[in-house]
């Protein structure tokens, strides 16, 4: 069964088992199943081994050669889960502002490593923002366009330190990585030299 026929559909808890297109047994409890697309949502064990977590799948039955009720629910399903809603609108609110953070950075024409560097070290410390070109570090670093170590302008102390720390190993990494690119184009090349 590929996908299910008029008016089949699948119980919320019950557990299923499909057969991919690509010969995957995927086995879980269904969560949520939309008929007019065709997807399955299931919850199945977590493959990372961890018990307490769960991975959550999404399967298109378009893509399924067979499906097997193995356990079919026929009572109401239990309440879903409560939701922290401040906490959910804090996080859409800290990725509207990365986002307007971001657009703000293009808009103001600072340059792709400029905006790079902001990223690395935004993972690292939240509290960074934009000054026209300049990025702003927890209101005490002052890193100026081209962004490079010596343009790291602060009161001397342990938030300067660390911010040039972090902007040193930034453009270690993005070297290693340009150098790494050059070997891989160069093997390629050399690769289609002999094979020529």
């Amino acid at each position: 069964m590929a996908a299910p026929g008029p008016g089949e559909y699948f119980s919320v808890g019950s557990h299923v088992s499909c057969l991919t297109c690509l010969g995957q047994r995927l086995k879980g409890e269904v969560v949520a199943f939309d008929y007019q697309s065709k997807m399955l949502t299931l919850k199945c064990a977590s493959s990372s081994g961890k018990p307490n977590l769960n991975d959550v799948i999404l399967i298109n039955l378009a893509y399924v050669s067979e499906v097997e009720i193995l356990n079919d629910r026929t009572e109401t399903p239990p309440p879903l889960a409560s939701l922290n809603v401040s906490k959910l609108a804090n996080r859409a609110r800290t990725e509207k502002e990365d986002k307007l953070s971001q657009a703000y950075a293009i808009s103001a024409g600072v340059s792709v490593e400029g905006q790079q560097l902001f990223q690395t070290i935004h993972k690292t410390i939240k509290d960074c923002k934009w000054q026209e070109k300049n990025i702003i570090v927890m209101d005490d670093v002052v890193i100026s366009p081209p962004y490079q170590v010596e343009n790291c302008k602060g009161k001397e102390g342990s938030a300067l330190s660390h911010v040039r720390k972090i902007v040193e190993k930034h453009f270690r990494d993005v070297e290693s990585q340009k150098s790494m690119q050059r070997t891989q184009a160069q093997q390629t090349q050399k690769d289609s030299t002999l094979s020529s």
